[in-house]
């Protein structure tokens, strides 16, 4: 049978669906260039995970004919303690990737819809249509303003109406960086009506300096309706193992725990995130590097004539002012990968990884070759 056949069988949503676009494929591309591939296109962490997270793994390998702990009381425990919350209002997940996705699934549906920014993450408005829920997107905040490209909290209110159910935010924003402040969030979330969930993702959190911008856990007992997310994958520097979580009122977790897959954290990710969430130090140590990188490389693109986006996070969003897959291939050609923004409908853009500053000078010596 081809795959239409099976596609007609499949439920509505899902014929509308298409599968993540990860850019580029990656493992190919370690193939070819081995030591030498720098990978800039994932957002991820170029120093690696904690020692002590490390530790953590090794031990957890002589568990591994034993099921993890369908529960992930101890992770939460220390979340708990970490947040400030309690353990009751915890969800973990494989990546905040399968939380973002089941929310939908739980809450959305034909007469229960999604409204996101134009440049919201992109597993948004794949998981608004698994659910086969009406998708609507709001305008990002225009050409000349500060935060050009990130989300417009007006539109996205004037967006929502008596079908939404679930509202994506993203702070800071993946892909653009961009920020709003916590009182701006605060006077967004009061303005909703009772029936719309509010998911602020968070899963560059760990980056954020700036004082306006406060985590929206602190909302939360204002808020019930409200929903954090965030990850292990960026900041701790676990990408490899999926570990996320959610904080919510303890009742909308107990209805998520109806759809939680069984042991959806594999033994390893529980233990070194326990681990990771206890080394404060490796993850200052970090945060910082990323600080110094990320201003001294945003100085240098911008010094080429780039229009760089402001940034909390661990990567850059870069406009090239034309059609960027020419920059992109010569890159690659060299082996650095960047990450594509066609998807996101931006293809003068490049979203660029903050690395190590070898692996930066890298990127500028291959945009240079490219005439950029």
């Amino acid at each position: 049978m081809h795959e239409n056949d099976f596609l007609a069988l499949a439920q509505p949503g899902l014929r509308r669906l298409r599968p993540y676009d990860p850019g580029h494929d990656i493992v190919a591309l370690r193939r070819r260039f081995g030591a030498r591939l720098v990978e800039l296109g994932g957002n991820e962490n170029p120093h690696g995970p904690s020692p002590r997270a490390r530790e953590a793994i090794l031990d957890a390998l002589g568990q591994l004919a034993r099921y993890p702990d369908p529960l992930g009381g101890d992770l939460k425990a220390a979340l708990a303690n970490k947040l400030g919350v309690d353990a009751a209002q915890i969800l973990l997940g494989n990546g905040s990737h399968e939380l973002l996705m089941q929310f939908a699934q739980a809450f959305c549906g034909p007469e229960a819809g999604v409204v996101m920014s134009r440049y919201g993450f992109a597993v948004y408005p794949l998981a608004a249509l698994a659910a086969d829920a009406p998708l609507t997107v709001a305008e990002a905040l225009p050409e000349g303003h500060p935060m050009h490209r990130g989300h417009d909290l007006d539109a996205i209110r004037a967006a929502v109406d008596e079908r939404t159910r679930l509202v994506y935010l993203c702070n800071p924003s993946n892909p653009v960086g961009t920020w709003f402040p916590s009182a701006d969030l605060e006077r967004f979330l009061a303005s909703l009506p009772e029936q719309v969930l509010v998911v602020v993702d968070e899963a560059y959190a760990e980056y954020v300096e700036v004082p306006e911008l406060q985590s929206a856990l602190t909302l939360l007992p204002r808020f019930p309706r409200l929903i954090v997310t965030r990850t292990f994958s960026k900041g701790y520097g676990l990408a490899g193992l999926r570990v996320g979580y959610a904080v919510a009122q303890p009742g909308l977790v107990a209805v998520m725990e109806r759809l939680r897959e069984s042991f959806n954290v594999n033994l390893p990710g529980l233990a070194a995130a326990e681990a990771a969430l206890a080394d404060e130090e490796h993850l200052a140590w970090h945060v910082e590097q990323n600080r110094i990188e990320r201003e001294w490389l945003s100085t240098r693109l911008r010094d080429r004539g780039l229009y760089v986006h402001p940034s909390q996070t661990n990567f850059l969003l870069v406009d090239f002012g034309r059609d960027a897959t020419p920059y992109e291939e010569a890159l690659l050609a060299q082996g650095v990968v960047p990450r594509p923004m066609r998807g996101y409908g931006l293809p003068t853009c490049l979203r660029i990884s903050i690395g190590t500053r070898s692996e930066n000078q890298r990127l500028l010596s291959g945009l240079e070759g490219a005439g950029a």
